[in-house]
């Protein structure tokens, strides 16, 4: 069983209920009182008002009795008898939430009563105009962020990198790169964009001959026959080195030297066969899965999450970062637009107005279900404490009306009787 907390505003209110309480049962003493009296009055001769008196006296004990009873029975079993249909509240808790849902799913939560209360809103252009306020717009945007930063650090890292690292693996194993590498090649050799490429390479190889020619010499000295006079083996390394140098050379600074004309030519049929040539679009295919599988590569797939993460949540973490900038921008900008463009409004509402209704009519049981439940696990004492609480004082206004309305019918109908007697 669920027990409530009594608050201080239901202190004070329980203080108001046994203030009318009592108010309420003065005025059924005074009655009790006044018919006393008048009674005697009646027998001792004293005149006819004394009848009316009594009369009426008597009526307004009977309504203020008959609405004490009523009253009590909705908390408690009047005087502690067990008559039936008493402790209404404490005993019929249980069907009353029951009957409470019932009644709130066929009467609000209807796909037809959501739809109507829904269009009746303006849902599209309220939210526009509330979206198009810069301080709004900075609201929603804050509390993005930092729910996008609750929930990257709610994350599991090595899950997420789990899942990344199959997808993109995933997704590249099923792709063919090879003809889309094909094509790209083909663009960047027709526009020419790879010449500033062989220019660095050109450039670089002319400046690593010239550091190490030594180097060279050596190399082509190294690989000569043993028989050879080692004289004759540095002559013929220096005349290697100096044809290579001039080579690169010549073809650093002449932009038609031959050797470019042949790497044109090459990445030409090479951009070619990537695009038509089986055996070769297979062999790329190969090289892809081969790399795919590296250790490395796939380190470098999964810790792309970290990278990711880190960058999302330091913009999120920034006022002034783009992230939040351009997301503040576009709020405004929908929102400028959903409240002056209908076509919108009609499709967020209609959107909204769906929702609500699958949400309703899907889920209805469920909602329900709660307010059963919820009632079903209150203590039924405090339930009746509770609600006493908070309606009681209006209930004790029902006894003060009753012993009033009761003696002025009392009094009508003595008069009319009299009346009509004599």
């Amino acid at each position: 069983m669920v027990s409530f907390s009594y608050t201080a505003a239901d202190e004070e209110k329980s203080r108001g209920v046994r203030r009318m309480k009592t108010l309420a049962t003065a005025l059924l003493v005074l009655v009790a009182v006044i018919y006393a009296l008048a009674t005697w009055a009646r027998n001792a001769g004293w005149g006819a008002w004394a009848g009316y008196v009594a009369a009426a006296a008597e009526a307004g004990m009977v309504g203020a009795l008959a609405d004490w009873f009523a009253v009590t029975a909705l908390f408690r079993r009047p005087l502690g008898l067990p008559i039936p249909h008493t402790a209404i509240i404490p005993t019929k808790k249980d069907q009353l939430g029951a009957s409470l849902g019932t009644f709130v799913g066929e009467n609000f939560l209807s796909a037809d009563v959501v739809r109507g209360r829904l269009q009746a809103l303006g849902i599209g252009r309220r939210l526009g105009a509330w979206l198009a306020d810069p301080a709004h717009a900075d609201r929603v945007t804050a509390e993005l962020s930092t729910a996008l930063r609750g929930a990257l650090t709610v994350l599991r890292d090595a899950d997420v990198q789990a899942v990344v690292g199959e997808a993109i693996t995933r997704r590249a194993e099923a792709a063919e790169i090879a003809p889309g590498l094909g094509k790209t090649l083909e663009k960047v050799v027709a526009d020419g964009a790879h010449h500033r490429a062989v220019d660095l390479i050109c450039t670089r190889a002319h400046d690593w001959l010239v550091t190490h020619g030594d180097s060279v010499m050596d190399a082509v000295q190294g690989g000569a026959p043993g028989w050879t006079p080692r004289f004759v083996d540095r002559k013929i390394g220096e005349r290697v080195y100096k044809e290579l140098l001039r080579f690169i050379t010549e073809m650093r600074d002449m932009p038609g030297h031959p050797a470019r004309g042949a790497i044109d030519r090459f990445l030409t049929d090479f951009a070619a066969d990537l695009q038509a040539d089986t055996d070769t679009r297979a062999r790329v295919e190969r090289l892809k899965s081969d790399l795919l599988a590296r250790p490395e590569v796939q380190d470098i797939i999964a810790s792309a999450w970290s990278s990711v993460r880190s960058l999302i949540i330091a913009a999120a973490e920034d006022d002034r970062s783009q992230l939040r900038l351009r997301a503040r921008a576009s709020l405004i900008s929908l929102g400028s637009r959903l409240a002056t463009d209908t076509r919108l409004q009609a499709k967020v509402e209609g959107w909204a107005e769906d929702a609500a209704a699958y949400v309703v009519t899907t889920y209805r049981h469920e909602i329900t279900s709660l307010i059963t439940d919820t009632v079903a696990g209150w203590d039924a004492d405090q339930t009746s404490r509770k609600i006493e609480a908070n309606i009681g004082r209006d209930l004790q206004f029902i006894r003060i009306n009753g012993t009033v309305v009761g003696a002025l019918a009392g009094l009508l109908i003595y008069t009319v009787s009299h009346a009509a007697g004599g």
